[in-house]
């Protein structure tokens, strides 16, 4: 896609909206270490400082729509600029809603910060939130090199946050069965589990638009999904058969 184009005025606010990309995928991974950081530590200060950051997030979406918006009002771009501008849009939609998911572990950390630690879940969070803050970093970079075989390959890395989703699933559900005092913080740390864990899809969705900005396509295969939460039961060996019942 090396071209140069006969309007250089062009080639510079596409850059800019790159860069606004850029600082926004920064800023959204941040979010990310900082509120997994302020769950660990129980740190309510440091929760707090995520979510006002959600607030400049939500401005460089805003300045990347209205910047895109006035290209294709003013250039009526064709073929591979028009999917520069296209992809940008949707880019920048699903930073936002990792930001929103960043700032929603935040909100409970205040919660957690007055239970009791529950087993290793906080270590297998913190697991989850730096395979996810990897992939974004990783895909941003692929989406300004324009390199669709990385993007691809961090399509795969999604299942990785998945299998441990579904690990740290049936640990919480385990703790809420064997002591009800627990069902609370279990419940804050499944809700901040999945968070993570659909950071991780909208990265993936990242990536499957620098797919399609490189090659004009969206990926032929399905993307590996492995999240079984949505359906899983887990079994107690505390509960008697049926006939043993009284």
């Amino acid at each position: 896609m090396e071209h140069t184009h006969i309007v250089k005025s062009f080639d510079k606010d596409i850059n800019q909206i790159e860069s606004l990309l850029l600082e926004m995928g920064g800023l959204v991974e941040a979010q990310i270490a900082d509120a997994i950081t302020a769950l660990k530590r129980r740190d309510t200060e440091l929760s707090a400082k995520v979510k006002a950051t959600d607030k400049r997030v939500d401005q460089l979406e805003k300045e990347i729509n209205d910047s895109t918006v006035r290209l294709l009002a003013l250039r009526q771009p064709m073929a591979d600029d028009l999917r520069v501008i296209v992809a940008a849009l949707k880019v920048s939609a699903s930073l936002e809603r990792i930001g929103d998911y960043a700032k929603n572990i935040a909100k409970r950390t205040n919660a957690l910060a007055q239970a009791e630690p529950v087993g290793s879940s906080t270590n297998t969070i913190k697991q989850m939130s730096k395979v996810v803050q990897e992939m974004i970093r990783n895909v941003l970079d692929a989406f300004v090199t324009r390199d669709i075989e990385t993007a691809d390959e961090i399509r795969l890395r999604d299942e990785d946050v998945d299998h441990m989703h579904n690990t740290l699933f049936r640990e919480l559900v385990t703790h809420m069965l064997e002591d009800p005092r627990s069902i609370t913080p279990c419940m804050h740390l499944l809700f901040i589990a999945k968070n993570i864990e659909r950071a991780g899809d909208h990265a993936t969705g990242i990536a499957e638009q620098v797919h399609y900005l490189v090659s004009g396509e969206m990926p032929d295969e399905a993307r590996p999904k492995s999240d079984k939460t949505s359906y899983m039961i887990v079994d107690t060996d505390d509960t008697p058969p049926a006939g043993d019942q009284e």
